[in-house]
């Protein structure tokens, strides 16, 4: 029975992601089909955003999946199926965008954005220290003088 339930554990701790393509969705032709996958697998799902279209279950993933399998069935080379895509919903659509000017928040807002987590922190450490090492001025008479008040009314 332990054996049982081990193997029942391992084979939960091994999850494969499933591809979301559906049958009716695959190309009659392997070689075809092979295509539309490797294309699907550089096309991020608009809805998911951290999956590619082959992955995701979206109603839009699906389409695309179609659609890609559309132009590829009209002869189009695998460069024209990306360019037209790309064409239609922009470079945000592919899992690696290219460097270029359009997409330059998409490679340098994670750099800004850490730059300035740096600099907040310098900020923050520096102001910390600032107040820390300070020299409090001594108490005057009369402070102290008060400070004695309020610790023999608060003595049990």
């Amino acid at each position: 029975m332990t054996r049982l339930l081990l193997a029942l554990l391992l084979a939960c701790a091994v999850v494969l992601p499933a591809a979301a393509v559906e049958p009716d969705e695959m190309l009659h032709d392997p070689a075809l089909e092979q295509r539309a996958r490797d294309l699907s697998a550089n096309l991020r799902c608009l809805v998911c955003q951290n999956q590619s279209i082959d992955d995701s279950n979206a109603e839009l993933a699906r389409d695309l999946r179609v659609l890609v399998r559309e132009r590829i069935s009209a002869g189009d080379s695998d460069d024209q199926v990306m360019d037209y895509v790309v064409s239609r919903y922009g470079d945000f659509v592919l899992l690696n965008p290219p460097f270029k000017l359009q997409t330059l928040a998409l490679w340098g807002g994670p750099v800004v954005f850490l730059l300035l987590g740096i600099l907040g922190l310098v900020q923050f450490y520096r102001r910390r220290a600032a107040t820390a090492g300070a020299a409090q001025a001594p108490l005057s008479d009369d402070e102290r003088k008060r400070l004695d008040r309020l610790m023999r009314d608060d003595a049990p």
